[in-house]
């Protein structure tokens, strides 16, 4: 039989030879090098990988409702939690057709970190990031990696930096819903990301050469959490655990914890770990076995789902489960690319989890979606995250230069095995704290040292 070059199923045996060749992004030409020359991803793939009404061959279209009725024929398109959410438990996903400009994928200096920087990136023989592979030459911002061909390259463009800006300040309601569909917990935080090197104004802040970036996670209600904090303090060296300080009002003073325990809630309830952050909550050397499994097309919440301007809180209504109250309305598009990556917690004996598979989008390198599998093989947990421009047809955040902004919007943590569900959602102010992507210099004492973590538990 003979096979033509470019029938529907060219993209699919050019992934599969891309994956044993240890190949980058792009079917029809290199993903990085037609972003570099024309910001877009036209040329890179064929029609039917740019179009979910094409790939479907006209059975789903922008606009349409993903449900348990039509998803058998997108089920290849998705994680095996989703589907199972959508086809058993009354989720559903709206579908929009997918851009085609990467520069609405990414905040802009972060974007220009990235073409500025491509080729860069080196590992060294312990495995850590350094500029040109240089050890002591600190990467110098953007993503490293623009055409991912290794797992670990995969991680590093999650893990490096996780919300792309040199400091972010997030108001967020987390929402854990019971598998009987009442909601168990609610709890308000107020999340802080500081980034010490890797940074997009070019500088490592406070001279902390040996630091990635300083996180502080604050709980602002109910009663029970109020005044609850934990700062992590990270280090360079992705080998080491971060520092863990909490700070508990009913003790009244800020503790050590153990960091490798980072398979537990921080407070009751949540089906959100420290491990779980961006899909990349741990050190990137405590991980290992980092393997690309595959690539493929898949959908994922990639953009359409910022809320601002629709409601003074940017929240979406809840749809699904036992009282339709389970998940987060939310807008998929068709990746023409994911990167499905493997990684097993090599630094952590007894980590509940014995695998975690990634997705990472090739386009900008954000995780679409995580699924782990406990140490049996059993499907453990999901983690899907939606992110994109802060913009839709009724307002715009913008940056310092005028451009759109870029953050997460949503995310969603699935155990599986106990059927619980925590939903969260970036806030434009909660408790007085506003959503921010600009430090005025005050941010490191207000919120990332141990005095700080004890005044704010106060």
């Amino acid at each position: 039989m003979h096979i033509r070059k470019y029938d529907f199923d060219y993209s699919r045996r050019t992934f599969i030879g891309k994956v044993a060749a240890g190949a980058g992004g792009g079917v029809l030409a290199s993903l990085a090098s037609t972003v570099a020359q024309s910001g877009e991803v036209t040329k890179a793939y064929p029609d039917e990988l740019l179009s979910i009404e094409m790939y479907t061959k006209g059975k789903i279209k922008p606009g349409d409702i993903v449900n348990a009725n039509n998803v058998d024929v997108v089920k290849e398109l998705l994680d095996p939690i989703c589907y199972k959410q959508i086809k058993e438990m009354g989720r559903r996903i709206k579908i929009r057709e997918a851009p085609r400009d990467v520069t609405t994928m990414f905040n802009r200096k972060y974007l220009e970190l990235t073409l500025k920087n491509n080729g860069r990136a080196k590992f060294d023989d312990t495995g850590n990031l350094w500029m040109d592979g240089e050890s002591g030459k600190h990467w110098e911002g953007g993503m490293p990696f623009l055409d991912a061909k290794t797992g670990q390259e995969a991680c590093s463009n999650i893990s490096n930096s996780w919300g792309r800006h040199d400091y972010s300040q997030y108001p967020i309601p987390c929402w854990s819903i019971n598998p009987d569909g009442t909601l168990g917990y609610k709890q308000n935080l107020i999340w802080f990301e500081l980034q010490t090197t890797g940074r997009n104004d070019g500088v490592i802040f406070k001279g902390f050469k040996d630091k990635l970036r300083l996180n502080t996670a604050l709980f602002t209600g109910p009663n029970d959490v109020k005044g609850s904090s934990f700062l992590s303090v990270w280090y360079y060296d992705q080998r080491k655990f971060p520092d863990l300080y909490g700070y508990f009002p009913a003790f009244k003073r800020v503790r050590q914890f153990p960091t490798n325990q980072r398979f537990e809630p921080l407070v009751p309830g949540m089906a959100l770990h420290l491990t779980d952050a961006w899909g990349a909550g741990d050190p990137m050397l405590t991980w290992g076995n980092f393997k690309i499994v595959e690539r493929k097309p898949m959908l994922g919440p990639q953009g359409g789902n910022w809320m601002g301007g629709y409601t003074d809180d940017w929240s979406a209504p809840f749809h699904g489960g036992p009282r339709g109250e389970t998940f987060f309305e939310k807008t998929f598009e068709l990746m023409p690319e994911a990167i499905v990556w493997d990684a097993d917690p090599t630094g952590y004996a007894r980590a509940p989890v014995g695998r975690r598979r990634t997705w990472s989008d090739a386009r900008n390198g954000t995780m679409a979606t995580q699924v782990t599998y406990d140490r049996r093989g059993q499907l453990y947990k999901q983690i899907e995250f939606g992110t994109g421009q802060m913009k839709n047809d009724r307002a715009v955040i913008k940056d310092a230069a005028g451009n759109p902004d870029w953050s997460w919007h949503c995310a969603q943590f699935h155990d599986i095995q106990v059927n619980r569900i925590t939903l969260i959602r970036h806030y434009r102010e909660m408790d007085g704290y506003k959503s921010l992507f600009i430090d005025d210099g005050s941010a490191y004492d207000k919120y990332m040292t141990t005095s700080a973590v004890a005044r704010l538990g106060k």
